[in-house]
């Protein structure tokens, strides 16, 4: 080749452009750059991720790469992975989400895992009840009724897109005969009879002031409603307690995932509640306080 003669330009290979979307992303401030390119790429050709460790050689045809590049346009500009693709990992299951629900998160596995250890102790009077209250895209009360095949669960949430997303996940893994679902402020479609032996929520725990210093990736575009607490970060937590109670049947147990900045006051509102007795508070991997339980009274 004479020099005279252009340079031909490298070829889009499936390795070559993650390597830089990665670089992109990263200076864009994605937190996980690599992770979120892999995410994207299997999406847009509609493959597994750990496929695309096989084709780092191949070259990436131009109609995949106009694919890609729109999702990753889209992330850079700050659309969480999980809205992009529709769906996220949680509990080694995989679930639907949309704009509708909050993205589930590493720290709430903590408590199906906790639920699952109480399942153990609590006395066998039959079929296990549980109750996810403000169920989302249904994390909580789908992992209880796939890994409790005795149990029956009762999943609240007052937002109806919410629950048509939860309800399609539950189809999806096969546990809709166990799960009802209802549209509902909490507990106010249901009597205040003690029929549950456990009530799981992930409340809006976010004080209202603080909304605004949420990273941006949360606060323009998960939903507010399953954000925003009021001016303590507490409003529906302080109606959820005795609602809860009402509803436990004795030695059952309260679950509520918690902001590490009010885990103090909701441990107050429990230690003050009649009828239950605040457990001891659960912490994260990062040693955060994450899960405030209370069990009912005999």
């Amino acid at each position: 080749m004479s020099a005279d003669e252009p340079t031909a330009e490298p070829t889009w290979t499936i390795g070559r452009l993650l390597t830089w979307t990665a670089d992109f992303l990263k200076e864009k401030g994605a937190d996980s750059p690599r992770l979120d390119a892999e995410v994207l790429l299997a999406h847009a050709r509609g493959c597994q991720r750990i496929e695309l460790y096989t084709t780092f050689e191949q070259e990436a045809p131009a109609e995949l790469r106009e694919t890609f590049r729109a999702l990753v346009r889209q992330r850079a500009e700050g659309t969480p992975v999980a809205y992009l693709v529709g769906y996220r990992e949680f509990f080694s299951l995989t679930f639907e989400v949309t704009r509708e629900v909050l993205i589930p998160r590493p720290e709430t596995e903590l408590m199906v895992v906790r639920a699952l250890d109480l399942a153990k102790e609590l006395p066998g009077n039959g079929e296990l009840r549980i109750a996810d209250v403000g169920t989302g895209s249904g994390v909580l009360a789908i992992c209880c009724a796939k890994h409790l095949p005795a149990c029956s669960v009762t999943a609240f949430d007052i937002s109806v897109p919410a629950l048509e997303v939860a309800g399609r996940n539950a189809t999806k893994h096969e546990v809709s005969d166990r799960i009802e679902f209802v549209h509902s402020d909490l507990f106010a479609q249901r009597a205040a009879t003690a029929e549950f032996d456990l009530v799981l929520s992930n409340p809006p725990y976010v004080a209202s002031e603080e909304m605004a210093t949420l990273d941006a990736n949360v606060r323009n575009y998960e939903p507010h409603l399953a954000l925003d607490g009021g001016v303590q970060g507490t409003e529906v937590i302080e109606r959820l307690i005795p609602q809860a109670v009402e509803r436990l049947r004795p030695e059952g147990w309260l679950l509520m995932e918690v902001g590490p900045g009010n885990s103090q006051r909701v441990e107050q509102l429990l230690a003050e509640a009649v009828g239950i007795t605040l457990r001891e508070t659960i912490s994260d991997l990062a040693g955060l306080p994450r899960v405030v339980q209370g069990q009912r009274a005999t």
